[in-house]
């Protein structure tokens, strides 16, 4: 790998770290997304069909980070800086001291993902914790591919992917379109959609046998899945004491993905 040393946290070549936290909510538009830690960093490397563009590393971390880096490609710059320099340029403490800068590749569309047999289908999750635990849930239950609609957030988001453990950066996933068209496009192609509510009508989710190909579907906490949605699938409950309202939707997700595997 290159390393450069740098001293100042207003060089341009560390431009795309700046300031991560802000450009993280106003949403990034250039095509780069930031990965931190050295678990995801391996993970990015190793597993990701995402390229990386360039790290910047704590100059304690550039030992850990030199095993991992060692078929990087010679193009992919590494700028190793002190503890004030990484603060001020990220914009806040808690990094890690390892941040790579990758971009995004072509999105999949959900026509590269029908040849699975487990999906997961998130609706209207606008919670990045919630969207990366979904995503480190699937990876250990065995599922294939994650579908997300528009009013989802990003699985590359920084803290997504940090909660995620990494799985965001290498299970395949689509984000596009709506619930609604996911539902009706599935169907289609011939997979049983569970839809997952507290309903007490729904069908508790020990009584069901697990069909060969199965997309589970879960929507936002509170307003959980639309009507219209749960009436076009097997709406399916996790058995819960009566006087309790619902699960947190990562929690809800892993349980029911934890029956079917």
């Amino acid at each position: 790998m290159v390393v450069f040393r740098i001293e100042d946290a207003g060089d341009q070549r560390l431009a795309a770290f700046t300031s991560i936290q802000e450009r993280d909510l106003h949403n990034r538009g250039d095509g780069r997304f930031i990965v931190e830690g050295l678990i995801a960093l391996k993970t990015l490397l190793t597993r990701s069909r995402f390229p990386v563009e360039s790290l910047l590393v704590l100059d304690s971390k550039l030992p850990a980070v030199a095993a991992l880096m060692a078929g990087l490609s010679e193009d992919v710059p590494v700028y190793a800086v002190s503890q004030p320099v990484i603060d001020r340029v990220a914009g806040y403490p808690v990094h890690r001291g390892v941040l790579a800068c990758a971009r995004k590749s072509t999105s999949l569309q959900i026509d590269d993902l029908l040849g699975m047999s487990r999906l997961l289908v998130l609706n209207q999750i606008s919670n990045h914790d919630n969207v990366g635990a979904a995503f480190r849930n699937a990876a250990a239950f065995g599922i294939e591919g994650v579908v997300l609609d528009q009013g989802s957030c990003d699985p590359l988001y920084r803290k997504a992917i940090r909660v995620s453990a990494g799985a965001s950066l290498y299970l395949p996933y689509v984000k596009a379109g709506t619930g609604s068209q996911h539902l009706e496009y599935l169907t289609a192609h011939g997979f049983d959609i569970w839809a997952m509510t507290p309903r007490r009508s729904a069908t508790a989710l020990g009584d069901l046998p697990v069909p060969k190909r199965l997309a589970l579907v879960l929507g936002a906490e509170g307003p959980g899945l639309p009507a219209d949605m749960i009436a076009r699938a097997t709406a399916v409950r996790i058995p819960m004491v009566d006087d309790f309202d619902s699960l947190n939707v990562a929690t809800a997700a892993a349980i029911a993905m934890a029956h079917i595997f």
